[in-house]
């Protein structure tokens, strides 16, 4: 079969400059459909895209595999020159992990891989870990009126995303994405490929529900589905008072609202904070009857501006999702960023006055940038029922997710404005620091967490995470600065 890689399409273009001859290079060029090198001149421009630009990678090559045979020889190739290997899906990484982490790794980009088929029996799903999940949900639409729990952003890839967690609007209904994955098939670092299930190589499947990026490279996912919901009715409210004690107090009504034991598990809500202004979104699955018999807009009195549109059509409401304000600052356009984030449980939610100091902080300080926002985003339900030994995913008991973020379109993250993001994400730990361990999502990377980011990504669940690593990956060949790691003797 005939072979190219980018080096050739350069100089078929008349590029002059070629990079030198490697045990990679020569591993690699034979086995491997589409390869870029560093030093190739069309490198830089069409295979490495940093997604966040203040965070400077250079892979020793970005390989463009077709098939989960071609991933193995990926993987068997930088084993071999001793190089680390990262997966990424077609989407994006917060810390640039997709592109290795750090220097001289070897990315395998699976965007290729976009092979789908549907059980119609068994109502399971075969999707390749290459799908965006714009287009994961119109395949399941589009075969047989299925879905399955994932996030909002259209442009991340599903093969990071559901291996990390995968939180979304219907979280609370169907469980996370994790949660619906049944089986999948991966390539390990000694390049052999597997499938693995609760029943057949359940390590490696534990591992990958939570924690793939330091195990394995999933190729497919075979997915439970769900039908798609019917009516449900996205609605908004957005707030712009300038007092700060007014609108801390609308946030401890909104966070006393989410924390009511029993609250339907149809409700999604999420409320969102921007230099000025507060906005209280999300999406009630039912009828326009049951969302008005909820009369939210009573609990959050004093709405500038209100909405609650009614969706019949499913694709058009995930639709809908990608357009919301803070995707749209923070959704698939690189830029300079920083950010962090943190769980509470139902225990560590923050007291009126946690709350009144945190608003009293935001009005005052000087943040380095206009652009920036933090997102509270309402969980539990379903994802909660799992037991956190289950998956290495294991923030089970989490009901509110903080993702604080800071962007700066002209250049690099200034220490105020990480210093801001620092401070404030100090103040929602308050009187909890001390007695209730930092929990992190490994979705929203934070590589300032430095060596306690494993610890805050996985919890109690990452001893038994590094003893796997030592059984699977001995050699660290999966690796970034963050992913689990072999325990000390």
């Amino acid at each position: 079969m005939a072979r190219f890689t980018l080096l050739h399409l350069s100089l078929l273009a008349g590029a002059g400059l070629v990079s030198a001859a490697s045990p990679l290079k020569d591993c690699l060029e034979p086995a491997i459909s589409k390869v870029a090198f560093e030093g190739d001149i069309l490198y830089q421009a069409t295979a490495v895209k940093r997604y966040n630009l203040d965070i400077d990678l250079t892979p020793a090559a970005v390989t463009y595999p077709e098939s989960a045979a071609e991933v193995a020889e990926v993987v068997r190739c930088a084993a071999q020159s001793g190089l680390h290997v990262q997966a990424i899906s077609g989407g994006h990484s917060y810390g640039n992990y997709g592109l290795g982490g750090s220097s001289g790794a070897v990315v395998v980009n699976l965007e290729n891989l976009q092979q789908f088929s549907m059980n119609t029996t068994t109502w399971q799903a075969t999707i390749g870990s290459g799908t965006l999940l714009g287009d994961v949900t119109k395949q399941l639409s589009d075969n047989g009126g299925r879905a399955m729990s994932h996030g909002t952003c259209p442009q991340v890839g599903s093969g990071g995303h559901f291996t990390i967690g995968g939180l979304g609007p219907t979280s609370r209904q169907f469980g996370a994405a994790l949660d619906h994955i049944v089986e999948v098939e991966v390539v390990l670092a000694n390049s052999s490929i597997v499938r693995a299930s609760a029943t057949h190589n359940p390590d490696i499947f534990f591992a990958v529900k939570g924690a793939a990026s330091g195990f394995a490279i999933v190729t497919e996912f075979v997915v439970r589905t769900e039908p798609e919901p019917g009516s449900a009715v996205k609605y908004s409210y957005s707030f712009d008072f300038s007092d700060t004690a007014a609108r801390a107090d609308l946030f401890a009504k909104w966070q006393a609202y989410v924390a009511r034991p029993g609250l339907t598990r149809k409700l999604a809500s999420t409320l969102t904070l921007l230099e000025h202004g507060i906005f209280i979104t999300g999406t009630f699955f039912g009828t326009q009857e049951e969302y008005d018999s909820l009369k939210i807009g009573d609990e959050f009195p004093g709405a500038n501006n209100a909405s609650a549109v009614v969706f019949k059509d499913w694709v058009g409401l995930v639709t809908s999702w990608g357009e919301d304000v803070a995707l749209e600052l923070g959704g698939a356009i690189p830029s300079h960023f920083y950010s962090k984030s943190r769980a509470f449980t139902a225990e560590s939610l923050l007291s009126n006055d946690e709350v009144h100091a945190m608003f009293q902080y935001l009005d005052n300080v000087n943040k380095g940038t206009l652009l920036w926002f933090a997102i509270f985003d309402f969980q539990g339900g379903a994802i909660n029922d799992v037991p956190s030994h289950e998956t290495a995913y294991a923030h089970r008991d989490a009901l509110v997710w903080l993702q604080s973020y800071a962007i700066n379109l002209f250049g690099e993250v200034s220490g105020t404005t990480v210093e801001f993001l620092e401070r404030l994400n100090e103040l929602t730990l308050a009187g909890n620091a001390t007695d209730v361990p930092y929990a992190a999502y490994a979705g929203y990377v934070d590589p300032r967490l430095g060596q306690d980011g494993p610890a805050a990504y996985w919890g109690d669940n990452l001893p038994r995470l590094q003893r796997i690593k030592k059984e699977i990956d001995p050699n660290d060949v999966f690796h970034n600065p963050q992913s689990v790691k072999v325990a000390a003797a």
